[in-house]
């Protein structure tokens, strides 16, 4: 006799593309200072991106991997994770970040190569930018392994493009968060393309949410660009966690409007309409036409807002361009814990040369 097994994964959404709610708002939504504050790091990531950018561009920051269209669903994540949580990111994650307490200053540092970058302040235990492909799924179920060991009542939260989606990396990190029942979330942010790969020919499967059945986890897919529905899956499966009743994998749906990186030319293998259907779901717009429709926004406080953003965003990069750099040997210091001995004398090498030694 044979049995069939049935699995669901569930899609959520609550907004249009106009910001007019399409059914009841989560309870999220009658909190306005938490919908303000989402909002205004939204702008802020957006005003933070477009002059990394102009700083590439001007030889004065590294390749940079633009956060346009990631804004809504990172603000959600930063707002969801308790202070005692482990944010592990990829390198899209820069709203996440600032709601994290690190500074415009420390992410200018990272792009431009420093290792200061990495040495977050307000989040110590948070992970740093991880550039390889889906390699920090991994490290994400370690931190969430010694949670469980040690009986702590927190949770890890993991990035990973839907590229990523694809590498074995990830797919055993899933794996091994269902077997162990470890209180990690995986956020999979689907932004149709892993560098020119559009998403129809990354996977066969349907959704990447729907990936998490094999692995015996819930796997939602969610609106990326619907704030309120970012915030109301992301806070549900945190809570799981939290609970000690294991992993979720969320998929969250947005659009990569920039390109790649820097370094990159999307006009080469991306039509322009569709770029244009996708500026038209823009999520940041969305929120700010329901806050509007709200009376909690107008076009006096976006003003003001938006000068606040440049001012900050100038000031992080006038601060950024006058740090003294570090000395060569930085790079060996801040990557060892221990220098093996077969490197000692390579570093004696850099100290002299860049006339300094002892970090």
């Amino acid at each position: 006799m044979r049995q069939r097994h049935e699995f669901h994964v569930d899609s959520v959404r609550y907004l249009d593309e106009h910001g007019h709610p399409l059914d009841d708002l989560p309870s999220q939504a009658s909190d306005t200072e938490r919908v303000l504050a989402a909002y205004r790091n939204m702008v802020l990531t957006r005003t933070f991106d477009a002059k990394a950018i102009a700083l590439q561009r001007t030889g004065k920051c590294g390749t940079y991997p633009s956060a346009l269209g990631h804004e809504v669903i990172g603000t959600a994540i930063g707002q969801a994770l308790a202070a005692s949580d482990v944010f592990v990111p990829y390198y899209r994650d820069q709203a996440t970040h600032l709601l994290r307490g690190v500074t415009l200053q420390e992410m200018l540092l990272y792009w431009g190569g420093d290792e200061r970058g990495s040495a977050w302040q307000a989040c110590p235990q948070d992970l740093p930018v991880a550039v390889p492909i889906a390699t920090q799924c991994c490290h994400a179920v370690g931190v969430a392994s010694a949670f469980r060991i040690r009986g702590e009542a927190r949770a890890v939260l993991c990035c990973v493009g839907d590229g990523g989606t694809s590498k074995g990396d990830f797919l055993e990190s899933l794996n091994l968060a269902g077997a162990w029942h470890l209180p990690v979330v995986f956020v999979a942010i689907n932004n149709q393309w892993a560098i020119s790969t559009p998403r129809r020919l990354q996977t066969g499967a349907e959704t990447i949410a729907q990936k998490a059945i094999g692995a015996g986890l819930p796997g939602h897919v969610v609106d990326g660009n619907d704030y309120f529905a970012s915030v109301d899956v992301l806070d549900a499966a945190l809570a799981r966690a939290h609970a000690g009743k294991g992993a979720t994998l969320i998929e969250a749906v947005t659009y990569r409007l920039g390109d790649h990186t820097t370094a990159d030319d999307a006009t080469r293998y991306r039509d322009a309409e569709e770029l244009r259907r996708a500026w038209d779901r823009d999520g940041v717009k969305r929120l700010r036409l329901w806050l509007h429709d709200q009376g909690l926004w107008n076009a006096d406080l976006e003003q003001q807002w938006q000068a606040e953003c440049k001012e900050r965003v100038e000031q992080a990069v006038n601060a950024y361009l006058a740090t003294e750099p570090e000395p060569a040997t930085a790079m060996l210091d801040a990557l060892f814990e221990t220098l093996p001995a077969a490197l000692a004398g390579q570093r004696e090498r850099l100290a002299s040369r860049s006339g300094g030694g002892e970090s």
